[in-house]
């Protein structure tokens, strides 16, 4: 696939593999899980499993703790597709795959887009293991998956004044409240990687107005608002950024962190569902 438009026909085919295997089930949510979160795909109900590799455009996940398919069924009473394994542009693919998950959600019918990530911390009081609901988005990427001509059912310039939706990220708040979970509200930064920052660039990033800092979940976005689908993202702050703390880290630290947050994450994503139901 080339740096801009999809393939022609690479939409409409991955669609057609995954409605074929849906059958009746019609997706009102899809939700994409970032590092440490694949645990939540077995909580889905009469789970419909379908491999990438029997997707038409969907390459195989590449990065530890990122598996790779979709598992569609019911997860607290709605619908759902979820998005086992993202594909990031640090590992080569261009920006159009990273988004084609979106496209064909989009093209399924979903009305809501949730997505999860594992992010540095930029803000100086987030330590490891904070939940951070996002507010807004940075693209720092260099990359846009809507470069190129628009795909059919696209916004040619998505407007994006609110691109996480303010009445979900509410509603993720009162759960949150609710369950007595503590969660930060921030702006996140996507960076291409797959290097982590230095100190300098988080400095940078700190008077840029960001909070967290990471790899994906821009480009999804980016395809979602652009065909109408409401978004509702999640951070797992995994450490503090280069030079706050002094303190190097490493991916395998990431995933331990990811994993003790997600427990706390997948109640407040079970609870926006309940309520979405």
């Amino acid at each position: 696939m080339g740096a801009g438009r999809v393939e022609q026909g690479v939409v409409t085919a991955a669609t057609k593999v995954v409605a074929e295997r849906l059958g009746k089930l019609k997706p009102r949510v899809a939700i994409v899980l970032g590092s440490g979160l694949g645990f939540l795909a077995d909580d889905v109900a009469d789970p419909i499993r379908i491999l990438y590799s029997t997707i038409p455009g969907f390459p195989e996940p590449g990065v530890a703790g990122h598996k790779g398919e979709l598992v569609a069924g019911t997860l607290e009473g709605v619908p759902v597709i979820v998005q086992a394994g993202r594909f990031h542009l640090y590992e080569g693919h261009p920006a159009v795959v990273a988004g084609l998950p979106a496209r064909v959600f989009g093209e399924l019918g979903v009305q809501v887009l949730i997505v999860t990530n594992a992010a540095g911390g930029v803000r100086r009081t987030f330590p490891g293991g904070t939940l951070m609901l996002i507010a807004d988005h940075i693209n720092l990427m260099g990359r846009n998956p809507l470069i190129g001509q628009p795909e059919p059912g696209e916004q040619r310039f998505p407007i994006m004044h609110e691109p996480y939706d303010a009445e979900l990220r509410a509603l993720a708040r009162a759960v949150a409240r609710e369950a007595k979970i503590h969660m930060e509200e921030g702006v996140y930064a996507a960076l291409l990687g797959p290097s982590y920052e230095t100190p300098t660039e988080v400095r940078m990033l700190e008077r840029l107005g960001a909070d967290a800092v990471g790899m994906s979940t821009v480009p999804e976005v980016l395809v979602a608002r652009s065909r109408g689908m409401r978004c509702l993202g999640f951070s797992i702050i995994t450490n503090p950024g280069a030079g706050i703390t002094g303190e190097a880290l490493s991916h395998e630290d990431v995933l331990a962190v990811s994993e003790q947050v997600a427990r706390r994450l997948s109640v407040v994503l079970k609870g926006v569902l309940r309520r979405l139901g």
